[in-house]
């Protein structure tokens, strides 16, 4: 099906101009088109879902349709939907979206939930995220730990002055500091908590991801050198040196890694190993603590 003007007209009302694209996103095969079409009409609009369902008859109007036919054309060529809005929700909080951040996914919310479990509450804490990206992890700590101050680390410095325009919309940034670094390098204190989702595609497979990620998500987020554990192997010993006694360390890591993460982190000394899957049943946690 087209996606220009002429598939989305002026006069086309919004449930119509939805419809059409959510049939156009299927025919092409992709994962979840009526939440994407729905996702794009309203963007086009500027109207949330609430007035999208209000207002079904309403015409797209001349600069609605052309937005719209816009959105179209670059969802149809596999760009992600949180890239056209410019935004990603995540844990219930928007996080904008820049070249040199990743795409925060949902099975990330299991590395969240995992650190909101092994950290203590009820007193003020430290904590450490290597690879802030947007500053998606971070943000979801820091809104549920209100005691807690963050430090984020990057490579990337676009990414670190956008999760530091992020935490800032979200009323955090007096809790938080950035650092654009490799690693735990420059870094030196103790932390409570160290979270990590590190670049863990082993690099011979980045081709044959999808074009959603290989495309538009930055490599230096996604190559995780040979066998994928690159990272692991850089950030394990000085995650613990910059561990209190008893703190932890939580790694999002890819599917059929856990066991090999795990090694790693026991022969960088660490202990009270644990794994947690995300919600399709995938070993994405592996955690452990600085003994104490």
């Amino acid at each position: 099906m087209d996606a220009g003007e002429e598939a989305f007209g002026p006069e086309r009302t919004l449930e119509a101009a939805r419809r059409a694209l959510s049939r156009a996103l299927r025919e092409a095969g992709l994962a979840s088109p009526d939440l994407d079409a729905r996702l794009l009409v309203c963007a086009a609009l500027g109207l949330d879902h609430a007035a999208l369902l209000r207002a079904p008859d309403a015409p797209l109007g001349e600069a609605g349709a052309r937005r719209l036919a816009g959105f179209a054309r670059r969802r149809l060529a596999r760009e992600p939907v949180a890239r056209i809005l410019g935004a990603r929700e995540f844990w219930g909080a928007r996080f904008s979206l820049g070249a040199e951040t990743l795409d925060p996914r949902p099975d990330t919310e299991t590395l969240v939930e995992a650190a909101l479990d092994g950290a203590p509450r009820g007193r003020t804490l430290n904590i450490l995220d290597l690879g802030v990206g947007s500053g998606a992890i971070l943000g979801a700590l820091l809104l549920e730990l209100p005691l807690a101050f963050g430090v984020g680390v990057d490579r990337a410095a676009q990414a670190c002055a956008q999760a530091r325009a992020n935490l800032a919309a979200l009323g955090l940034g007096t809790r938080a500091a950035f650092v654009c670094a490799d690693w735990t390098a420059p870094l030196c204190g103790r932390f409570d908590l160290i979270v990590s989702n590190p670049p863990y595609v082993a690099h011979g497979d980045i081709a044959r991801l999808e074009p959603e990620v290989r495309l538009h998500d930055p490599l230096l987020a996604l190559d995780g050198g040979a066998d994928g554990l690159d990272a692991y192997r850089a950030i394990a010993p000085g995650a613990l040196r910059l561990l209190a006694p008893g703190g932890l360390l939580a790694f999002e890591v890819g599917a059929g890694q856990a066991e090999a993460v795990g090694a790693l982190l026991r022969e960088a000394g660490f202990g009270d190993f644990d794994s947690r899957r995300d919600l399709n049943g995938v070993d994405r946690v592996v955690s452990a603590r600085r003994p104490a």
